[in-house]
């Protein structure tokens, strides 16, 4: 029987990606992969859910994807999440971006932006049934629907 991997294991395996301590990792660096996980995360519930142009698939994604809902998102969460996971997202919160988010607060883009730190680090280690499960509890608690 054929072993099955996960998406990460397989780009680490076809692409001769060493093992690395995403401990050593700076939080910026776990937003940045964090960010495209969640993007494809929403993206594929969209696409998945109705077949529709892109331009609507479009108008979809980005009322998901934006500083405002992610900084929600991880507010309704902070009580369910470890210790650990928490220290994750205080440091993605309080990392210095030389960047900000074109309509959103200052407040939303670092509360955002410690999300996809906190989602970068769990698909990182692999726990990728733990980020889903969290993305799919924050849309719950907010009563989003996709």
């Amino acid at each position: 029987m054929e072993e099955s991997l996960t998406l990460l294991e397989t780009i680490k395996r076809q692409f001769g990606c060493g093992e690395v301590d995403i401990r050593t990792y700076s939080p910026l660096t776990l937003a940045y992969i964090g960010d495209a996980i969640y993007d494809l995360v929403i993206r594929t519930v969209v696409v998945e859910r109705a077949n529709r142009s892109a331009n609507k698939l479009h108008k979809t994604v980005i009322r998901y994807v934006n500083a405002g809902t992610q900084a929600r998102m991880i507010t309704a969460l902070e009580e369910e999440l470890t210790e650990e996971e928490t220290a994750v997202y205080h440091r993605g919160r309080n990392a210095k971006s030389y960047t900000s988010a074109k309509n959103a607060s200052i407040a939303d883009y670092r509360k955002a932006t410690g999300m996809e730190a906190l989602l970068g680090y769990l698909y990182l280690r692999g726990e990728t049934d733990r980020l889903l499960m969290l993305v799919h509890r924050a849309f719950d608690k907010l009563e989003m629907e996709i």
